[in-house]
This record gives structure tokens, sequence and C-alpha cells, in this order.
């Protein structure tokens, strides 16, 4: 399944802008892909001398604060810094009948927290992260340096309209839950014996109306009343374990 960017462009990230993605893990997983292109390569000397640095591709050896100048202020680059494409844009009837669930974001758009949400989905073994074009981050150092080298692993993909592709899940067989503290129901009464997605909404304004109206079912994680609610990405990570161990 090809994955690279047909534009060049960093979606959401200006014209002609390439991700740079920095840390260990997120760059030796990118460079593992082989779905995606890497173009330029940043690498301290002491780094360099334990890191296998691929053939063909262009690489700069530099001081720690010339990669810094690379990357956002304070970004943790631990000595590395490679400049991508893209990876292709997927679509729903990419990821429909992978083994796994279907994560649906709406409106989350912190990279921090998408970044998890690929982590934990690469740790439960969910089929995919799907988002809107409109309400998320583009691929980014920081939401890669989250993930942890999940970015390259877990297909995501990015709609024009999220209804419409809980529409198309629908009528592709998948049982579509909406995860809402205001739920009557528990996640784990709310689980079939179908392919699963589950839908999760932005902390604060969570689930938009429309889109809770196009779930099957509305369901609740059963936290202590201690805290009146869990980060989303924390939120994620219980409802696939709940749910992939059934």
């Amino acid at each position: 399944m090809g994955r690279r960017g047909k534009s060049g462009k960093a979606k959401g990230g200006g014209a002609f802008k390439y991700p740079r993605l920095y840390g260990k893990h997120a760059v030796e997983a990118a460079l593992g892909n082989p779905d995606r292109i890497p173009r330029k390569l940043w690498v301290t000397s002491d780094i360099a001398q334990k890191f296998h640095l691929p053939e063909g591709l262009p690489v700069e050896i530099g001081q720690a604060a010339d990669l810094a100048r690379l990357v956002p202020a304070d970004a943790p680059h631990q000595g590395l810094v490679l400049e991508v494409e893209p990876l292709d844009d997927l679509h729903i009837e990419d990821v429909v009948g992978l083994d796994g669930p279907i994560l649906v974001l709406d409106q989350v758009t912190d990279p921090h927290n998408v970044g998890a949400i690929l982590r934990s989905a690469a740790a439960f073994g969910a089929a995919a992260v799907v988002t809107q074009d409109r309400h998320a981050p583009p691929e980014s150092g920081a939401l890669a340096k989250a993930a942890s080298g999940a970015l390259e692993v877990v297909p995501w993909v990015r709609v024009t309209n999220l209804s419409r592709a809980l529409e198309e899940l629908a009528k592709a067989g998948y049982w579509r839950i909406g995860l809402t503290g205001d739920a009557d129901k528990a996640l784990a009464d709310a689980l079939a014996d179908m392919p699963i997605v589950l839908v999760l909404g932005a902390e604060g304004p969570g689930m938009r109306q429309n889109v809770g109206a196009h779930c099957d079912v509305l369901a609740k994680l059963p936290i202590s009343n201690r805290v009146e609610s869990l980060n989303v990405s924390n939120a994620a990570a219980v409802a696939l374990y709940a749910v992939t161990s059934r």
C-alpha cells in the first residue's frame, strides 16, 4: 500500500515545506519504512559514529546547536533530523477489512495527542486512525516524536467529511461506538460481534452532534468520579485495550 505524498508538500505545513522528523525512534522508523521517501539527514558527529547512515541519502554532519536550528525551539532532536516527503493519501477503502479496530478522531488537533494515539494504535493492533483534513495536525516532527515510530506503521486516513466516512464504514459492516462521558452505557456493554470503530472527540467540546448521530451506540469509559474525564490519548489507549482484550 503506497503512502508517499504526491505533492511534495507537508499537509497543513505551508507551500513546499517538507516535514522534518527528529529523535531516534521517529528517524529510524522513517528510514525503515519502504513507503517513506527521505530527502536529507542531519546528524551530529558523535551520533554519526554509531548510526547506520543510509547510502545515497544526502547527509550533513553538524553540531547539536546546528540541528536545533532546523526544528522547533527545545525540540529533543537527539542528534538526528530527517527531512522527508509526506506519506501518500489513504482512503477508507484502503483500510476496510484490515485486522483491528479503527479509531476516528473528531477535531483532535494537538499533534502530541494524535502522535500518542498513533502509538497506542500500534501497541494495541488498531487497523487505522481516521481524521478530518481540516481539523487535524499535519505530519510534523512533534507528532512523529510523540508517535515514537508509529506514524510509519499505522495507516492514517484523512477525509473531508467524518460523517460520510462513518457511513462508509457502516456499509462495510463496522459497528460504530462513540465515546462520551454523557452516555448511559459502558463501553464493555456497547461492544458487538462485528468489526469495531471507536469515535473520540476533542477534549472540551467532545464529539460534534452530527458525528455522534452517525454512531450506532454511545458509550463511556467507567472511570472514577475523582476525575471528570481522561485526556483523549489516554481514553483512546484504554478503549483500544478494552476492545482488543475481549
